[in-house]
């Protein structure tokens, strides 16, 4: 999985009023929407955007604007985290500043056509960071060492970094879409006759001394660690007390299943296989299918066509919806039915309620 791009440069398409606002408007940047002062920006022109989860150091007076709203310390650092928020009834997600805000950037990364820079990633060099949540008390442990570097991260980038490849590059494509859950991401692996149990970012110890991290409870307890798929990484998200703010309310920890990679050729299998795997898994009785389910599926092999959905807004709108147990969903994703194409849409509403 690449580094999540949360600096690049974008081009403003279009600009709207915000009624009842003299002072703002909304852009649209590619399939994000944003707040920006008026007058600041034209139709065409480019700016350096930044994505929701970036943390904006304090430090760089650019942002002094943002601090005003709320300050929080990050890895040692003071300063502000993107989040989606909604201002006089116009959601906005990210940050938008002009070129010349940024004159380090400009003999190197300009020097080009701008419209070619889309790929840039300037996270680093902006010293901007990725926002993530510190490691509850629950999923901490012994740590083995970093992600195995033969399976591949969990992650799908959102639907709005990527409307050529939805709507033209795979606009026939036939998909399986289904709901978002707003857990923590777990690797089970079985790989050369060994067992492994990783997090988002690294792989812990499956040893007594780790016996009461979740992750590790999980892969015991529910059978998974003996169940003996060699040549297989399961992916999904694990969920219940103790992580995130366990919004379905769940009474214990449930591990839904949403991929299923081959090691041995380095493919994830496709939605049918994957969905065959997990009802061998369950047959076998070798696990606990309480503890072990499949993520729940909203559709099976169907275009976007059929569901009525022809842009992004369309998109966005058909994230909305009810979860397991929580009215408000954090999104839907869709993976192409052949498994080698895929992506997230998250709620808009969940975003809007998310605390900061």
């Amino acid at each position: 999985m690449e580094r999540r791009k949360l600096v690049t440069v974008r081009q403003i398409t279009s600009l709207d009023p915000i009624p009842g606002a003299d002072m703002i408007e909304v852009a649209s940047i590619d399939g994000w929407k944003v707040i920006v002062k008026k007058g600041e920006f034209s139709e065409r022109d480019f700016c350096i955007y930044f994505e929701i989860d970036s943390f904006l150091p304090e430090s760089d007076p650019r942002y002094a604007f943002l601090m005003k709203a709320s300050v929080r310390l990050f890895e040692g650092i003071r300063g502000h985290k993107l989040r989606t928020i909604k201002l006089r009834g116009q959601i906005s997600q990210g940050l938008a500043l002009p070129l010349e805000k940024f004159p380090e950037l400009s003999d190197q990364e300009f020097k080009n056509d701008l419209s070619q820079l889309r790929d840039l990633d300037l996270t680093e060099k902006l010293g901007i960071k990725l926002f993530e949540i510190p490691t509850p008390a629950a999923l901490a442990g012994q740590i083995k060492g970093p992600f195995p570097s033969f399976i591949s991260k969990t992650d799908q980038e959102r639907c709005q970094n990527l409307l050529e490849e939805i709507f033209t590059m795979n606009k026939d494509a036939r998909y399986e879409v289904t709901t978002k859950l707003d857990g923590t991401s777990v690797t089970y692996y079985f790989f050369n006759n060994e067992i492994g149990a990783c997090s988002r970012n690294l792989e812990l110890k499956v040893n007594e001394e780790n016996e009461h991290n979740t992750i590790i409870r999980q892969f015991i307890d529910s059978g998974l660690s003996t169940a003996g798929y060699d040549g297989y990484a399961i992916q999904g998200e694990l969920m219940g007390p103790g992580i995130q703010s366990n919004i379905e309310n769940l009474k214990e920890h449930r591990f839904y299943v949403f991929d299923v990679q081959n090691l041995n050729t380095r493919t994830y299998l496709s939605p049918t296989e994957r969905e065959k795997f997990m009802q061998d898994l369950h047959a076998s009785n070798k696990v606990n299918s309480t503890m072990i389910q499949h993520i729940p599926v909203l559709y099976r092999n169907v275009s976007l066509e059929q569901l009525g959905i022809r842009n992004v807004t369309n998109l966005l709108d058909f994230a909305h919806g009810p979860s397991i147990n929580n009215p408000v969903r954090e999104g839907i994703v869709f993976k192409r039915e052949d498994g080698r194409f895929s992506f997230k849409v998250i709620n808009n509403a969940f975003l809007a309620n998310e605390k900061d």
